[in-house]
């Protein structure tokens, strides 16, 4: 059930609900919003109705307009969200200092909104959110390639990794970078798009965290680790088998500060005209 109701109180008869349904449930035949019965099962709880509705006078499945955040306050400049994205940068040198455990949370609570395909809204984000459990997965990775090496030898291509293993063994984190905190996202394979909304999610994560003065990496590194050398260590982590890994990033406080934008030059643009 959609739990769909309206306040004809409140309701203005617009028909934004029903024109912007991206599977035509609603219609406005009796005046009023309505859902078509038939055609309820094709819901993908987008909830473009409720958040199109200029009055709030639509609910569904029991959620309260009044509950939302309004769209004509805080959001950010363009020159704000540009300068963001120019600034932001791949930190590779944290803080020996965890964030708190609510501003984790809050990250990948506001994240979870990004756009999913057909919203199936399956992605899980698997995080490390104490230093201690990132220690001991620093430990596992490093010993578990070690003994892969000795064992079978490492998979063609990603040989360096008995390097890394060595630095390790002089102090150096180079597959995690010293960070604090490790955010994977994975997606049920036999969704229709799994790799895109992981990747989806982890963008939004990253300039999310920038915004909050936080550094990240995309951290391939640990994907190689984890999915091509050692991928039992991703049971460990309670990663379901059948999950596509979209991707892995590292996240703290960083210890290097930036203070300008780089200059990248002109983007590689192919203007189509038919």
């Amino acid at each position: 059930m959609l739990d769909f109701h309206i306040d004809e109180e409140k309701c203005i008869q617009c028909g934004e609900c029903a024109a912007d349904c991206p599977n035509d449930i609603i219609t406005m035949d009796n005046g009023f919003p309505q859902t078509l019965r038939e055609k309820e099962d094709r819901c993908i709880s987008c909830q473009h109705c409720f958040a199109v509705c200029p009055t709030g006078a639509l609910s569904i499945f029991g959620l309260d307009p009044e509950n939302s955040i309004e769209l004509d306050t805080g959001l950010p400049s363009y020159d704000q969200l540009a300068t963001l994205m120019k600034g932001r940068r791949s930190v590779r040198h944290y803080l020996d200092e965890e964030l708190d455990k609510e501003v984790i949370h809050e990250l990948i609570e506001t994240v979870s909104n990004g756009p999913t395909g057909v919203n199936n809204r399956q992605l899980l984000f698997t995080v490390v959110e104490d230093q201690q459990t990132m220690e001991t997965l620093r430990h596992r990775t490093i010993e578990a390639i070690r003994l892969k090496e000795q064992e079978q030898g490492l998979p063609e291509g990603l040989e360096f990794f008995s390097g890394i293993v060595a630095a390790a063994d002089r102090g150096g984190d180079i597959i995690y970078r010293g960070a604090p905190h490790l955010l994977l996202v994975s997606s049920p394979a036999n969704g229709p798009s799994p790799e895109p909304d992981c990747l989806i999610g982890l963008s939004y994560f990253e300039l999310l965290a920038a915004s909050r003065g936080l550094g990240t990496v995309w951290n391939g590194l640990a994907k190689w680790a984890l999915t091509k050398i050692v991928p039992e260590l991703l049971a460990e982590l309670k990663v379901p088998e059948d999950h596509t890994i979209g991707y892995m990033m590292s996240f703290g406080k960083p210890a290097v500060k930036y203070f300008r934008t780089v200059q990248r030059g002109g983007a590689r643009i192919n203007r189509v005209l038919l």
